[in-house]
């Protein structure tokens, strides 16, 4: 139970003996076990990562990222915003322009998907 991370209080009561007694008697065991369970998990992840399969790449990913320092680098998404407020109303007309030209074909995929019409040309 001390290998599953049971608190010794609790595996003192399940066997009906004081948390002393349990101490004097099984020190070693208390102490090894949660090493011995991990290490058996270690050793099933660590073939998991090595073999063929369908689950080998997500066991090798999480080795290297736990055991051989691999990080996930952050990824920056940076968006440019223009403040309009500070635009000429030519700039503006300019700029729906220009984002209405890069969104027709979006809307108008999006305008088949509605009505049900395709373009098989």
């Amino acid at each position: 139970m001390a290998a599953y991370g049971v608190p010794e209080a609790d595996i003192a009561r399940v066997l009906a003996v004081d948390a002393k007694t349990l101490r004097k008697h099984y020190r070693e065991e208390l102490d090894t076990g949660h090493v011995k369970a991990t290490a058996k998990v270690a050793e099933f992840l660590f073939r998991k990562a090595t073999t063929d399969g369908p689950q080998c790449v997500t066991a090798a990913i999480f080795w290297m990222k736990t055991r051989g320092g691999w990080r996930e680098t952050p990824q920056s998404h940076e968006i440019a915003v223009s403040d309009v407020s500070q635009m000429t109303d030519e700039e503006l007309d300019a700029r729906i322009r220009e984002l209405d030209e890069q969104l027709a074909p979006f809307l108008e995929l999006k305008a088949n998907e509605v009505d049900g019409s395709h373009d098989d040309s």
